[in-house]
């Protein structure tokens, strides 16, 4: 196994430092992205209002936070599998929830404020690296199954 490890000594580094780059992002994502629902969500939102928001500049912020996690989760899921079809399949569906989420949180945020913990969970989609979670375990298991 260790041998296993180090002949891929090099993705594993590449890996470890773009999951560093999730986590830099995470840190200062106060600093980096216009997002008045971080404070939001983390008081009782259950009952409270919307915050008052620039939606041009969430927007922005959110898309742009999208992207940044899209781009590290490529090139981790390129890293690991080193398949451009995979790749290509990955930026097919990268690109449809982008317009999905984004397309539910608008709706959401102005015509359903009542429902705040569904704007959460749409969100939190749009934010977080989830995808890559749900994906590299997916192409994996699609790999061993091909070999076979």
């Amino acid at each position: 196994m260790l041998s296993k490890l180090l002949q891929h000594k090099g993705k594993i580094l590449i890996a470890i430092f773009i999951i560093v780059c999730f986590g830099v992002i995470r840190a200062f994502e106060g600093k980096l992205f216009y997002d008045p629902f971080l404070t939001y969500f983390e008081s009782d939102f259950k009952d409270a209002p919307f915050p008052q928001i620039e939606p041009f500049r969430l927007f922005c912020g959110l898309l742009l936070r999208y992207l940044l996690n899209t781009v590290l989760s490529l090139l981790l899921i390129y890293t690991l599998f080193q398949d451009i079809e995979i790749l290509k399949f990955s930026i097919i569906l990268y690109a449809f929830f982008l317009i999905l989420l984004l397309g539910m949180f608008v709706v959401i945020l102005n015509y359903f404020q009542d429902w705040n913990w569904l704007l959460f969970y749409v969100r939190r989609f749009i934010i977080q690296p989830i995808f890559v979670l749900l994906f590299i375990p997916a192409f994996y298991y699609q790999q061993q199954n091909l070999k076979k």
